[in-house]
């Protein structure tokens, strides 16, 4: 007799844990203690700018490839420069000169969105030789040490990756002062970690 009744009052007992387990599950309370962690949420940045219009017929000019820093690493992207015709030297000076002025305009509204961005002071400008100095040298308006390793990053990669450079890819740069010019390459590891790993130089001398 005292054990039927004491299973009955066991009933109720058990469902008002069950209700209140549902209760609990139907607020969204979670009914495991355990700590989780799904880390950091994932980047958006794609480096992929889609919608790119093509160039009028007013602003066709000579195709080139300028890399702009997206994420922690520089990404190749399409540009026009503008180039009279003239002699090779000048020419190269001002294929340079236009590649300066495309990496520190500022991206596009698309390339914002997809995360591109540039380290490339506006105003920056690009002479020939000094008397003295390598025949391809480039002298930039800022020393290439005061750069940021970001920066030089872009200029040397961009750089060594057009008609301003020479046969075997590299730079030779200089700035305002009159320290000598060293040359520049641009090597798989400063592309992927332009913000820690600077272009390798060396002595500028011809050839």
């Amino acid at each position: 007799m005292n054990v039927r009744r004491t299973a009955v009052r066991r009933v109720p007992v058990l469902l008002a844990a069950g209700a209140l387990g549902a209760l609990l599950a139907g607020c969204g309370i979670r009914a495991t203690e355990v700590p989780t962690d799904f880390g950091p949420a994932p980047s958006r940045v794609s480096c992929s700018p889609a919608g790119q219009e093509a160039p009028s017929q007013a602003e066709r000019g000579l195709p080139v490839r300028v890399f702009l820093l997206c994420g922690s690493s520089l990404v190749a992207v399409d540009r026009t420069v503008r180039v009279p015709d003239g002699a090779a030297d000048a020419r190269r000076v001002l294929v340079a000169q236009g590649l300066l002025d495309e990496l520190s305009r500022e991206p596009s509204a698309a390339e914002q969105q997809a995360g591109y961005g540039t380290r490339v002071r506006s105003g920056t400008t690009v002479s020939g030789p000094r008397s003295g100095d390598p025949e391809d040298t480039l002298r930039l308006s800022t020393a290439p040490g005061n750069l940021t390793p970001a920066g030089l990053a872009q200029v040397v990669c961009t750089f060594s990756d057009s008609a301003a450079a020479e046969g075997d890819g590299s730079v030779i740069l200089g700035g305002p002062d009159d320290a000598r010019p060293l040359r520049y390459a641009c090597t798989d590891e400063v592309r992927s970690r332009p913000y820690d790993e600077e272009p390798p130089s060396s002595e500028g001398t011809d050839g």
